[in-house]
């Protein structure tokens, strides 16, 4: 890894039935690993995604500006994006029936974000068990995120047992 390039493991897990998502980061700078994490209700896949993303690339911003960054997930939706961007904003975000694109906001964030860095994309395959540097980040950013959705479901069941008595 160049000393100026960062190395970023994205991903987010949504339990769609209930809407409660999580995402999480890993950033590998030359000295240190940074973890970042959330949990949000009321979400998507989609939006995880694009949150863990958004949160990486703001937490070097504010870090290391100056860094070029190489940009792991295995999100088709967060890969294609950037060659989406022109197109979604000449069309000023709205959809053909003349509604606003799904995640406006976030893809607004993303592209703000986006534009102050050098971003090399790379797509990985999903749950790999092939050992492999990528494939390991890989899979620690989507246990993560999942076992994070694990723990807010438990707690919101907790809270709701206890209301009942």
């Amino acid at each position: 890894m160049k000393n100026n390039r960062i190395e970023i493991y994205t991903d987010g897990s949504c339990h769609t039935k209930i809407g409660i998502g999580a995402w999480a980061a890993l950033i590998l700078l030359t000295d240190r690993r940074e973890i970042l994490t959330g949990v949000e209700e009321d979400t998507t896949h989609n939006r995880m995604e694009l949150v863990s993303v958004i949160k990486a690339i703001g937490f070097v911003a504010n870090n290391k500006p100056e860094a070029s960054l190489r940009i792991y997930s295995d999100s088709q939706y967060v890969c294609t994006l950037p060659d989406r961007l022109p197109r979604l904003a000449q069309n000023a975000f709205l959809t053909r029936r003349g509604t606003e694109i799904q995640n406006a906001d976030l893809v607004k964030t993303f592209i703000k974000l986006t534009e102050a860095h050098d971003i090399e994309w790379i797509k990985i395959k999903a749950h790999q068990r092939d050992g492999s540097e990528q494939a390991n980040h890989n899979r620690f950013v989507d246990k993560l995120s999942r076992k994070l959705v694990r723990e807010r479901i438990v707690q919101l069941k907790f809270r709701s047992d206890l209301q009942k008595g």
